[in-house]
């Protein structure tokens, strides 16, 4: 019965971190080192992620220094940025490579918070998607006779409430996403 409930927990936690990582890429019209994250290049024959390379900071809020130890991997680096597609068009001094992001219009915020709702929602449906097999398991185990009836009821219930907590916590996340790309 623990194993059951402990099972649900584990996956629904990983459906909203899986959400969580995925907010983290959208862009915000704020500079985000988060945005390099999965970006790599060829160093020696392996792939490298970009933050292993560089120095990467931040020194105003629309832009991203990007400061390789190895200045022969700028144009490595600049080509996977641009190979990326993640919007923004990096500016190569020889030095240091600059990545200016523009102000979102209204229009892209609205839909950007749009995308934003449909990646909540996905998630939300993951969570009951997760809690309808754990019901489906929990009654399956009734009929089996491996636990009683208030013990099914019971687990039920602990499912149910866990899912509320797991939706809860989508929602406070979307709504604080929200607010943050809205802001001029």
């Amino acid at each position: 019965m623990q194993e059951l409930k402990n099972n649900a927990t584990e996956k629904m936690q990983k459906s909203f971190e899986s959400l969580l990582h995925q907010y983290s890429k959208v862009r915000t019209g704020r500079a985000s080192a988060s945005i390099l994250d999965d970006i790599r290049i060829n160093y020696y024959g392996q792939p490298t992620a970009v933050k292993q390379l560089c120095n990467i900071s931040i020194p105003e809020p629309r832009t991203i220094v990007v400061q390789p130890w190895d200045k022969t991997t700028l144009a490595d680096i600049e080509k996977a940025i641009l190979g990326a597609n993640i919007g923004i068009t990096p500016e190569n001094d020889g030095n240091v490579i600059r990545l200016p992001f523009q102000p979102l219009t209204e229009d892209k915020r609205k839909e950007i918070v749009k995308n934003l709702k449909k990646l909540a929602e996905d998630s939300r449906v993951a969570i009951r998607n997760i809690r309808r097999d754990a019901n489906e398991q929990a009654k399956k185990m009734k009929k089996d006779s491996e636990i009683s009836e208030d013990d099914e009821k019971k687990l039920l219930k602990e499912v149910q409430d866990l899912t509320d907590d797991w939706i809860k916590k989508i929602d406070e996340v979307e709504r604080s996403k929200e607010k943050e790309i809205m802001e001029v």
